[in-house]
């Protein structure tokens, strides 16, 4: 099991990672995910013994690192999948996969798990970028680490690769038994891939949980609005019935007093009206299977809502909006 304690990592003068602390179970994919130089890297870099620890400690199986005790990357049995491959240009598929290795027996099997048997003989130059990120992780693999890290693996991909290569990883991991620590800057990614998701903010984790928790129960405003679109409805809350100008809502928790609603694009609907209604669009965007809308509400706040691609209005349309889910919703103190 990977624990993360304490951790803090400077760069210079400047701490970059502040005290960020987690455990990784067998077999359990941890997700980071964080705006451009919010430290998910460095975590990554630490845990693997590419940069130094300032605090805290970092331990793995028969090992334990701290700023005293610095453990070299080659005795942590950590195995990383880059983002740009990192592939032996001049060495074939089947070489790159089992160099080093004592026992051929592992590459071949994960070359027949990621469907790359085929291209044994092939060079890098001559793969695609998805058949290349499948050979790294087969390398990884087939060495039998303690722990996998993955750094941005599906950045250089297109989109249409993405989704189905980020299943594919998933799924070795979980074949191999082998935790992971996925580092990505893409949301969704994020939150399909990991069995956990810690969310980064200027190297803290602000929230550390499942997906689905820290998407509809976000811990701050931030991971709120970081983790898609988000809106926030003022309201009045007794307990957890909140009135707000869009109606009663059911809040997550208790609370009393002003507060903001978590609203997203998806917990709303709304209808064109050639009189009253309670809004008007804003803008539109196309996004192929939806709309996604910008309303301005007569109440003085801009919401987001999302429709299905055959509701199509045009700016300046009136509308009316109503809150359309049950479930219990996130609130913030007002102003907070």
């Amino acid at each position: 099991m990977l624990e993360v304690s304490k951790l803090c990592v400077d760069y210079g003068t400047t701490r970059v990672i502040d005290d960020v602390s987690f455990t990784l179970a067998r077999d359990e994919i941890l997700t980071l995910v964080g705006p451009t130089a919010c430290g998910k890297t460095t975590i990554l870099h630490a845990i693997a013994g590419l940069v130094p620890i300032a605090a805290g400690e970092i331990r793995l199986g028969r090992w334990q690192a701290s700023a005293s005790a610095a453990i070299p990357p080659e005795q942590r049995n950590t195995g990383m999948v880059f983002q740009d491959f990192a592939l032996f240009p001049h060495l074939t598929v089947i070489e790159n996969v089992g160099f080093r290795l004592k026992n051929s027996a592992q590459a071949d099997r994960w070359l027949q798990l990621l469907g790359l048997d085929d291209l044994r003989h092939a060079r890098p130059a001559t793969l695609s970028g998805g058949q290349k990120q499948r050979v790294a992780l087969a390398r990884t693999l087939a060495h039998e680490p303690a722990l996998v890290l993955l750094d941005e693996p599906l950045s250089n991909l297109d989109a249409a690769l993405k989704d189905s290569l980020r299943r594919e990883i998933r799924e070795a991991l979980k074949a191999a038994g082998t935790p992971a620590v996925w580092v990505t800057h893409d949301q969704e990614e994020a939150l399909s891939v990991g069995d956990r998701l810690g969310v980064l903010h200027r190297g803290r984790l602000e929230q550390l949980a499942d997906p689905e928790s820290c998407f509809s129960r976000p811990a701050s405003r931030f991971v709120a609005s970081f983790l898609g679109e988000a809106s926030f409805l003022p309201g009045r809350a007794d307990g957890a019935a909140v009135a707000t100008d869009l109606g009663a809502v059911t809040a997550a928790a208790a609370v009393n007093g002003e507060v903001d609603i978590l609203l997203r694009p998806g917990d709303l609907s709304l209808a064109q009206t050639a009189d009253g209604g309670n809004g008007v669009i804003v803008s539109a965007q196309y996004e192929g299977e939806t709309w996604l809308y910008r309303v301005g509400l007569d109440a003085g706040i801009a919401v987001q809502v999302r429709t299905s691609h055959e509701n199509q209005l045009e700016a300046g349309s009136r509308v009316i909006v109503e809150v359309n889910t049950g479930l219990p919703l996130a609130t913030f103190e007002r102003g907070g």
